[in-house]
C-alpha cells in the first residue's frame, strides 16, 4: 500500500496513476482525508494486487477460523484471476452439499474485496481440486451433449451451473462447428442451452456459419 499526499483529490489520483503506471479506471484506492479551503490537502491510500490478495486471504482465514477449523492457503495470480487454494482439517464442511458452501464463501470473499477496493476483482476459491473436478465433469458432459445436438439438431438445456462453470463450458464448446451456446435463466437456475446452427453456402461457394455472441 502507498500513501499519496497532494493539494487536491484530482492531483492525488493523477500522481497515483503515474506511480502505479495505470489508468484511473484501473486504480485501486480509498480516500483517507480531503480538506478544502485555504489549507486544502488530499490523502489517499493506493493498493496493488498483493494488497488485494492479502485482504482476501485474511478474510478467508477469519471466516474459517471462526468455525473452529485449521486453515492454510496458497494463492496463484494469473491473467487477472486470483486462484486461492484452501486446505482445512475438515474440507467437506467447507465444500458443502454440491459445493454450495464453497460457492457461497467465494461470493462473500468477492463482495468483501470489491467493497473494500471499489473495483471488481476476479477471485476463485478451490479446495482439494473440487472445482477443477467439477469443470472436467461439466465439460465432458457438455461435449457429449454437443455431439448429440449435431446429430439430432435438437437443442438441449444443461443442468444449472455456477458462472465460472458456465464460462468453462462456453469456452470448451466454442470450437464446435454448427454449435452455439447461450445462458438462460436467473440466479441459481441459470443454465446453458446447447443449440445447433446451420451452415450456408455464400456466393463464392464457401461455407459460412451463423455466429452469435454469447453473453453471460
Amino acid at each position: 500500500m502507498k500513501k499519496i499526499v497532494e493539494k487536491t483529490l484530482d492531483e492525488a489520483i493523477k500522481t497515483a496513476c503515474k506511480e502505479m503506471e495505470c489508468e484511473q479506471n484501473d486504480l485501486m484506492y480509498d480516500v483517507v482525508e480531503e480538506k478544502k479551503g485555504l489549507f486544502k490537502k488530499a490523502i489517499i491510500n493506493v493498493y496493488d494486487v498483493a494488497d488485494v490478495i492479502e485482504y482476501a486471504e485474511n478474510y478467508i482465514k477469519n471466516v474459517i477460523s471462526a468455525l473452529g477449523l485449521e486453515v492454510s492457503l496458497q494463492t496463484f495470480y494469473r491473467d487477472g484471476i486470483a486462484k486461492i487454494l484452501i486446505e482445512t482439517n475438515k474440507n467437506s464442511l467447507i465444500i458443502g452439499a454440491n459445493g454450495g458452501t464453497l460457492q457461497s464463501l467465494n461470493e462473500l470473499v468477492k463482495l468483501a474485496v470489491n467493497t473494500k477496493f471499489k473495483k471488481k476483482f476476479r477471485i476463485l476459491l478451490d479446495i482439494s481440486d473440487y472445482k477443477d473436478k467439477k469443470y472436467r465433469k461439466a465439460i465432458s458432459i457438455a461435449k457429449r451433449v454437443a455431439k448429440e445436438v449435431l446429430k439430432t439438431h435438437v437443442d438441449v438445456k444443461l443442468d444449472p451451473m455456477t458462472p465460472d462453470e458456465r464460462k468453462k463450458v462456453h469456452t470448451a464448446l466454442a470450437s464446435f462447428k454448427n454449435i452455439k451456446t447461450e445462458s438462460i435463466g436467473d440466479g441459481k437456475d441459470r443454465a446453458i442451452v446447447v443449440k445447433y446452427i446451420s451452415s450456408e453456402i455464400d456466393n463464392n461457394g464457401n461455407t459460412t456459419t451463423e455466429v452469435i455472441e454469447t453473453k453471460e
